[in-house]
């Protein structure tokens, strides 16, 4: 890999407009005031920085569940995934991924499978931190079928910051793991809700990397993972 990949990742689509905007007032910034006008060149920065979409090592060894999103695991927690997607009132494990404004935030498909059902929800735009988020907030989510016939649900939910959700699939689709389905603008969070009995691979505090690091593996027995923080 050449040094400058390093820092130079590929800009997803949708970032297009919001960049050009961007730099349309930094110039504009430039004629008025030559500090502000350096201002918006890093605000510019910043919002291409935003937008990015590196590429991901995704594994493909069958029953790894990986992470949709980058950022860090903020809470494992029992709780009832959302009722617009018809999967039952059981309490689930969730696993939630808080991404900052700082975080990639195009969203990946955790496992393998059908998409059975797709919900948009309005609501309010609290700390995507915040637990209750999961269930005031404006939210998006997706069930998926897996081949085995179980079903894990995703959901994109907007932030204090975000304004927007943004997702390009469909029931019906058959999506890859790894597979971008998605992204949230400007700072949100991604909840997965597990089948029963599997337990996550993860901890509270982990960083996680889209399409990379494994929540869950599913079909085996595996415990949950415990970790320390050093």
């Amino acid at each position: 890999m050449r040094m400058i990949d390093t820092f130079v990742k590929p800009m997803h689509r949708e970032g297009i407009p919001f960049v050009a905007i961007f730099a349309l007032i930094t110039l504009v910034l430039f004629f008025i005031w030559e500090p502000l006008g350096w201002l918006g060149l890093a605000l510019t920065i910043w919002c291409y920085y935003f937008f990015r979409d590196p590429k991901r090592a995704v594994p493909e060894n069958k029953g790894l569940l990986v992470s949709p999103a980058d950022g860090i695991v903020s809470m494992i927690t029992p709780a009832v995934p959302p009722v617009e997607l018809g999967l039952g009132n059981e309490a689930l494990t969730r696993v939630s991924v808080f991404m900052s404004v700082f975080n990639c935030h195009v969203n990946r498909t955790p496992i393998s499978g059908k998409v059975t059902a797709l919900a948009y929800r309005p609501g309010k735009f609290l700390n995507a931190s915040m637990d209750k988020a999961s269930d005031d907030n404006e939210r998006n989510s997706l069930a998926i079928q897996l081949e085995d016939g179980r079903h894990i649900a995703v959901v994109q939910i907007a932030g204090l910051v975000a304004r927007r959700i943004v997702c390009w699939t469909k029931p019906g689709d058959m999506l890859r793991t790894g597979e971008r389905f998605g992204l949230i603008r400007f700072g949100s969070r991604l909840d997965v809700y597990l089948p029963p009995g599997v337990e996550p691979q993860v901890a509270v505090g982990q960083t996680a990397v889209a399409g990379e690091t494994v929540l869950a593996l599913i079909g085996t027995d595996a415990p949950a993972r415990h970790a320390r923080i050093e």
